[in-house]
């Protein structure tokens, strides 16, 4: 069922063995071994980051003795994130390239050539120091030295891809690794060897499902009857979508406020947005159910009581709105590596859970106009809930975990 490279489990009989435990997917794991030395490596987004934090955190509460250790690049948003979680973490010099003949990257370049070089020598040294007997990578070029090195001294290695679109490091390491682990059937065709794919899922934070929806919205003070719209454009916000979304919080007004609708600006997009407003001529302080925030805390409330979401297609997004089963509509970030964003996108679209829109294409009043269908029209929204929950996993922390589990024990 695995590619494991090594033993398989016997799935023959559904009786509970006497020697033994059964975990998710009837996963054997022998009775005297409790405990294994892993590594997860990732990098260069939350969204690569959040997967392996959420494994980690399930390690631990099944198998506490398990010692765990995070690898990444010393000055990606990794370690921060990592290390405010509580894990230890270690840091190859290892840094990307960049797609440009300027001066100034084309220096970066050389410097990330020299990182490319010495990265391999690094990895060694940590697996002596650390002798992991399973290595994870989640995404990012920086999982790319620890997975090669782990490989080549036959560690059993595992990658966990969170787009539809396999990254550059998923598809250098598809031969050097032993098991693929993506968030929808419809990856399996973007990889040279579908055998070595596991559908799983993207893991979610566990805490996005501690509230019921009507819940959610009591909690928010949302509870009046109107549909609540969550949009947000990603930590940094985007400078014409944010436009957009001001133009689309004019026409909210204009129209008295027919929804409840909190967007998130981002960090750089939040100082540009009182000229939005202004711009458009919307003042929040009449507003009684319009809110601008810079950076969205609770996202798992407000993603929770959400009837529609306006959003990127990153794929942490992409992952939260399939396990909770929330229609979008998704204007996919042009400016990433591969175009990968519409392809995440796509694979909500297609399915009918998502209405995308291009960048190139979208408009405040266009982004109102789509919203205003959906929520007027209560069984497309049905049909759009469903559609997205059938591509969700709740339980892939847990699929995840029985399969490296299996691997790193066969």
């Amino acid at each position: 069922l695995f590619p494991c490279g090594g033993r398989t489990a016997d799935t023959s009989s559904p009786s509970r063995p006497k020697d033994g435990e059964w975990f998710q997917e009837k996963v054997w794991i022998p009775r005297g071994v409790t405990a294994i030395k892993i590594i997860f490596t990732c990098g260069g987004t939350a969204g690569h980051v959040n997967p392996a934090l959420a494994l980690a955190g399930l390690i631990r509460e099944r198998q506490p003795g398990s010692e765990i250790l995070f690898v990444g690049a010393r000055r990606g948003i990794e370690k921060r994130l990592i290390e405010e979680a509580g894990w230890p973490f270690r840091a190859v010099e290892v840094s990307n390239f960049h797609r440009s003949f300027r001066p100034k990257e084309l220096r970066h370049n050389l410097v990330s050539l020299r990182n490319f070089l010495r990265s391999p020598g690094e990895a060694r040294a940590l697996l002596r120091e650390f002798p992991a007997g399973l290595v994870v990578g989640t995404g990012g070029y920086a999982s790319y030295p620890m997975i090669k090195a782990a490989s080549k001294l036959g560690i059993p290695t595992a990658i966990h891809e969170s787009n539809a679109i396999p990254g550059l490091t998923t598809r250098l390491l598809e031969p050097h690794t032993d098991l693929i682990m993506v968030g929808f059937e419809e990856c399996r065709k973007n990889y040279k060897r579908p055998d070595k794919v596991l559908v799983t899922g993207t893991p979610v934070r566990g805490d996005f499902f501690h509230l019921t929806k009507r819940e959610a919205k009591r909690k928010l003070g949302m509870d009046d009857g109107r549909p609540l719209i969550v949009s947000f454009w990603g930590s940094l916000g985007a400078a014409e979508m944010n436009r957009e979304t001001a133009q689309f919080l004019a026409l909210e007004m204009k129209e008295g406020e027919p929804f409840h609708h909190v967007h998130g600006a981002g960090a750089m997009g939040f100082e540009h947005m009182r000229e939005y407003l202004a711009e458009t001529g919307v003042d929040l302080g009449r507003a009684q159910a319009l809110e601008v925030r810079e950076y969205i805390r609770d996202m798992n409330v407000l993603m929770r009581g959400a009837d529609l979401v306006i959003c990127r297609a990153g794929a942490s997004t992409i992952s939260e709105l399939t396990a909770l089963g929330v229609p979008a509509i998704i204007v996919p970030s042009p400016n990433v590596t591969n175009n990968h964003q519409e392809s995440n996108a796509r694979v909500l679209a297609d399915a009918g859970g998502a209405v995308m829109l291009l960048e190139r294409d979208s408009s405040g009043r266009l982004l109102y106009d789509t919203a205003c269908e959906i929520l007027r029209d209560q069984e497309r929204r049905r049909r759009m809930s469903a559609a997205m929950a059938s591509l969700g996993s709740v339980d892939a922390a847990e699929k995840i975990y029985a399969a490296v589990m299996k691997l790193g024990h066969a």
